[in-house]
């Protein structure tokens, strides 16, 4: 393999668009919280964290699941051979190492989450990912997680809490899907997921009553928080809805399925800034 090769390789292990969407979270976390202009530098040095801790993350994940991928995924870095297992352990403890040095510069919490999440990120993979639902929920608090991140390191939790629920709901329900999506090279690998433990369309059944209960609580944010505007819901809609259609289509095409939900949550991280926004913006402008 060329330099070249590799470079991509490492840059392919850290799952780029993984790492924007974390990094946004956060910054959406602190947005919400009201302290964008208040703290930029705390707010830089979360956004910047989060970007190498989940990149650090995903890289230790493709080191312990390279012989699964070899079934599910080929094409990934390791598989195909343009980085080693051993280049890509050690770029993930270079990346931990760059998150936990900017981490250092933060208020105590968000500190904390820090350490809660690099600890949790290194476990996912060897102990929590082939146990029943309880990988995917350790996933689904690690997403949601980045809003609080934000927050906390403009000390400010309380407006980011609703966000984590309903984010951590929707990432749950996508995991599950994906397991479902998966479900093959899993079992030869003798992992135990959900899909596998009860049943993939019951497992789809999950996924969906997941997602019914974040639909239902989608309005929270606009009718408990003083900080979101109408606008949130004007945008949550057609999220939920996008969701919900993924959801509906995973029970024929898991792999559409769980790729058409991210776009609903993208859509509905969007709300989140658009509701934001509309109250901080003087309406006369």
């Amino acid at each position: 393999m060329t330099a070249g090769e590799t470079s991509r390789g490492l840059l392919e292990l850290t799952r780029p668009v993984n790492v924007i969407a974390a990094s946004v979270l956060t910054f959406i976390g602190a947005f919400v919280a009201g302290g964008i202009t208040d703290q930029p530098v705390a707010v830089g040095a979360a956004v910047a964290a989060t970007g190498l801790a989940v990149g650090a993350g995903n890289a230790i994940n493709d080191y312990f699941d390279r012989e699964i991928d070899r079934i599910n995924q080929p094409d990934r870095p390791i598989p195909r051979g343009a980085v080693s297992p051993r280049g890509a352990l050690l770029f993930s403890i270079v990346l931990f190492a760059v998150a936990v040095a900017l981490a250092l510069v933060l208020p105590l919490l968000a500190l904390a989450i820090a350490g809660i999440n690099l600890i949790a990120l290194v476990a996912y993979t060897e102990l929590f990912k082939g146990l029943p639902g309880l990988g995917n929920a350790l996933v689904a608090y690690l997403v949601g997680s980045t809003f609080l991140f934000g927050a906390a390191a403009v000390e400010n939790v309380a407006p980011a809490a609703v966000l984590f629920l309903l984010s951590a709901i929707a990432t749950l329900t996508r995991e599950i899907i994906k397991d479902v999506e998966d479900v093959e090279g899993d079992r030869e690998e003798g992992l135990n997921t959900l899909p596998i433990a009860i049943g993939e369309r019951p497992a789809l059944y999950v996924a969906t009553a997941l997602l019914a209960v974040g639909a239902i609580a989608s309005p929270l944010p606009y009718l408990l928080l003083e900080d979101f505007g109408l606008a949130y819901l004007v945008v949550v809609g057609p999220a939920v809805a996008i969701m919900g259609y993924a959801t509906y289509e995973s029970f024929a095409d898991p792999t559409a399925g769980q790729e058409h939900l991210k776009y609903g949550m993208f859509l509905a991280a969007l709300a989140f800034i658009v509701g934001r926004a509309a109250t901080i913006v003087p309406s006369g402008l």
